[in-house]
């Protein structure tokens, strides 16, 4: 079914009306901000994402087919801008700022969420977890683009398989297979780590 809102929103910037950008800046800045920032990790590179990319909509907006929803589109954009500044040289100096994942954001991570085994110290298990977020985001990082993007979207973003697939442009089951490649491939990389703890694969 489609948005009203979002229709709305689309003629008007289609229009051309220029009163559009804001109340696009409104609906999405803060959605296409927080996609960017679990991309990034870096608070500045996904506030400068959001930018680019609210102007980015603003301007090729009439490339817009409306095979997709508005909001699929955008977060669509939002991705390959993300995977852009990842590959340039700026944020391969500044993405180990801000590794740090609060504990809730940590319970979205779907395939890579983790247990304790058996831990006394409180403060030992603290010091773990964030070892081993740190590890998993530096591991879903060195994963090739093919495997990595269907982990950020499905596992660290959480969208469906259906919403991941239609922002890759690949089918289901391509989806489906190049996730579970590079669950694997994660798996198998952080198996050893810290001995106690163990990796969840995730249903797909």
């Amino acid at each position: 079914m489609r948005d009203t809102k979002d229709e709305l929103l689309l003629a008007r910037l289609q229009a051309g009306d220029e009163s559009a950008l804001r109340d696009l800046a409104e609906a999405y800045g803060s959605k296409i901000y927080q996609l960017a920032f679990r991309y990034l990790r870096n608070k500045e590179d996904a506030e400068e994402v959001m930018q680019d990319v609210l102007y980015k909509v603003y301007r090729k907006v009439g490339a817009f087919r409306g095979d997709a929803a508005l909001s699929s589109w955008i977060y669509r954009i939002t991705f390959n801008a993300s995977m852009s500044r990842l590959r340039t040289a700026k944020y391969q100096r500044t993405q180990n700022d801000e590794l740090s994942i609060t504990a809730a954001e940590g319970d979205e991570m779907g395939s890579v969420r983790h247990e304790i085994a058996d831990w006394t110290d409180l403060a030992d298990e603290h010091v773990l977890r964030s070892q081993l977020r740190q590890k998993v985001f530096s591991a879903i990082q060195a994963l090739p683009a093919i495997y990595r993007a269907p982990v950020l979207l499905r596992d660290i973003q959480g969208m469906s398989t259906e919403e991941a697939s239609t922002i890759l442009r690949v089918k289901d089951q391509t989806l489906k297979s190049r996730l579970h490649r590079g669950r694997l491939i994660l798996r198998k990389q952080l198996a050893d780590f810290a001995g106690g703890l163990t990796l969840h694969h995730a249903t797909a």
